[in-house]
């Protein structure tokens, strides 16, 4: 049985409504973070990294989103949730599927790490560290973020989907920088993105996963 080691509240979730769309059995393996918000030892016997979404099935363990996707599209997929080889959809889905964890999430994690060093630096140093690392935020990481904000904005301006007329593999893995960023910065002025995420939201596979992968921040 394909089983997928699953951390509540993180990238992990795209893996567990990539297999309910597909149809495909797999069980679930929960780790709860520690109070720092990281990933607890008990992953690191599963892989050395410690880190999350991990695939397990028949013998075989792949560490990294974009790994475990494309394993699970190449072995279960069927040619689901990937546009005709060739095609202009298939090379924006390609685009996506390595794009969402290159280039998409390290800007996020980026702003994160700007808000979160701060809180929890000793107080004194905290105005201070505040003031500096907000600076950073505003002068390069927010600039950044808009510049990937206007690339989702315009590529979901065709059909509503990343790659192609409809939902594909693009879409589930853009659904987590587009959460993040939504509770980020909104997207008061980009209805393309709202109306994404209503739809994603409503669909009955990722509400399933959902239940399967427990509670979920940016959903």
């Amino acid at each position: 049985m394909l089983t997928i080691h699953h951390l509540n509240n993180s990238r992990s979730q795209r893996v567990l409504w990539l297999l309910e769309e597909l149809g495909v059995p797999y069980d679930v393996k929960r780790y709860e973070r520690t109070k720092t918000m990281q990933a607890p030892d008990e992953l690191k016997r599963i892989h050395p990294l410690g880190k999350s979404p991990v695939l397990t099935e028949d013998g075989r363990t792949i560490a990294e989103t974009g790994a475990i996707v494309e394993y699970i599209l190449t072995r279960h997929g069927g040619g689901r949730l990937m546009p005709a080889p060739g095609s202009d959809s298939y090379w924006d889905a390609r685009h996506f599927l390595h794009y969402a964890e290159g280039s998409a999430m390290p800007v996020l994690f980026l702003m994160l790490m700007l808000q979160t060093i701060p809180e929890r630096a000793p107080f004194y140093v905290r105005p201070i560290l505040a003031a500096a690392l907000g600076r950073v935020d505003r002068m390069y990481a927010r600039p950044q973020l808009a510049l990937h904000l206007d690339h989702w904005e315009q590529s979901l301006g065709t059909t509503g989907w990343f790659a192609g007329p409809e939902l594909s593999v693009a879409d589930i893995m853009m659904s987590f920088p587009v959460e993040t960023a939504g509770k980020r910065v909104g997207y008061a002025e980009r209805p393309h993105l709202r109306d994404f995420l209503l739809r994603i939201h409503d669909r009955q596979a990722y509400r399933q996963a959902l239940k399967r992968g427990g509670p979920y921040a940016y959903a």
